[in-house]
């Protein structure tokens, strides 16, 4: 979204290593453009066709990582092959969109209200074009609470984002490309869509091997990245995650893990044994003036889990009253009934979201109590903070 927004300069820009690099610095056989299909799990061989010439390839493992990553969601709905209907997950995507865009591409359609979606509605607003975002649920941003997602949809009426909340996607019309969204309460021009409805692991190449699956389809492992299967490993966006909240295994696609789940499996796959202890579900998201952060569980998903919780939410500051009147901060803190453990906490505000979050993050990584964070030694000067930090005030008046 930052490239398409201009705050990146260069797609290039995202590219951290090269395949070549890989090659000539690592020393490693990169074999791009080359479909895995097929994983033998018995003679340990994995095949598959080259794309540039069509032959079939195979190759011999000792150990096997897959990390196969996630593919974006696009709906089996009719017309959605039409030109101007784009997913955006990798660099190939983003080139294919800016070089769609013309002086005529004015309206915009973003499908989907979650990460990708609020990132597009702020970077297309951000270079000019007319934005309708169309949510098939009742909230933006629906890892919040309800009461939370209310300042989320207030940002986006104030840049001008044409809000469809509770309507659904049913087709798309056009001649030669897309120029309508047809949903069941309405049809809407357009002069290009973006479908970002979520993701699904890239694993359907493992089918028949054996290799346990849970949660859409996402590999499961054990805390050294093991699968099912001896010798074979995965991590990322194909894999599941243990929730340390939750304590179980979830499915939580985001590039903190994956790639602390990446490094785990190749130390192990090399016998450095190392474990992967876990995630607490933190996520941070820009949305024009506002920081949205979020870790653990929301009350909702305290719900879903049927965990017996209370919550708190106070409005605050991210700096001392006096000083910094004009810079509000709502913080809803959830903790468990009983015992009072803190279960996850919402903060969405402009400056200092994200260090109370990651303060936040620690805390539950450390199974600390909701009163527990009282006694944290917060750094504090008028700027920065006022002398009780907006999380401890939170948690001064839980119940």
């Amino acid at each position: 979204p930052y490239v398409l927004s201009g705050d990146v300069d260069d797609a290039e820009d995202l590219i951290a290593r090269d395949p070549e690099t890989f090659r000539s610095k690592y020393g490693i056989d990169v074999r791009t453009n080359h479909l895995v299909e097929k994983v033998d799990c018995d003679r340990k061989v994995v095949h598959g066709t080259d794309d540039r010439t069509g032959e079939a390839f195979e190759e011999k493992y000792d150990r096997l990582l897959i990390a196969s990553g996630a593919s974006p969601v696009l709906p089996p709905w009719e017309g959605k092959d039409l030109p101007g209907i784009y997913t955006l997950k990798t660099i190939p995507d983003v080139e294919a969109i800016r070089k769609d865009m013309t002086p005529d591409t004015k309206r915009v359609t973003i499908i989907g209200g979650g990460y990708i979606g609020l990132e597009l509605a702020e970077s297309f607003v951000t270079i000019g074009k007319e934005v309708r975002l169309i949510q098939r649920g009742s909230q933006l941003g629906e890892m919040f609470d309800e009461e939370m997602a209310s300042s989320i949809h207030e940002e986006a009426e104030k840049h001008g984002v044409d809000l469809h909340l509770n309507e659904s996607v049913e087709a798309f019309r056009g001649e030669g490309r897309v120029r309508t969204v047809c949903t069941d309460q309405g049809e809407y021009d357009t002069d290009l869509v973006i479908v970002a409805v979520g993701v699904t692991p890239n694993t359907s190449f493992l089918e028949g091997t054996g290799i346990f699956k849970g949660l859409k389809d996402a590999v499961s492992v054990n805390a050294f990245m093991e699968t099912s299967i001896l010798d074979i490993y995965a991590a990322g966006d194909c894999a599941m995650q243990y929730h340390r909240v939750k304590q179980k295994l979830d499915y939580i696609p985001l590039g903190t893990h994956a790639n602390k789940q990446g490094q785990i499996a190749g130390l192990n796959m090399v016998d450095q044994h190392k474990s992967f202890h876990g995630i607490v579900g933190t996520s941070i998201l820009k949305f024009f003036h506002l920081s949205l952060g979020r870790t653990g569980l929301s009350a909702k998903e305290a719900e879903r889990e049927k965990i017996p919780h209370l919550s708190v939410t106070i409005d605050s500051t991210h700096a001392a009253g006096y000083y910094s009147k004009d810079d509000p901060m709502t913080v809803k803190l959830v903790y468990h009934q009983s015992s009072r453990r803190l279960l996850g906490g919402q903060i969405i505000g402009g400056r200092g979201v994200d260090k109370r979050v990651d303060v936040l993050a620690t805390a539950l990584y450390h199974d600390m109590t909701v009163d527990d964070l009282q006694d944290l030694d917060l750094s504090y000067a008028p700027p920065f903070n006022s002398v009780w930090d907006p999380i401890q005030q939170a948690s001064r008046r839980a119940e």
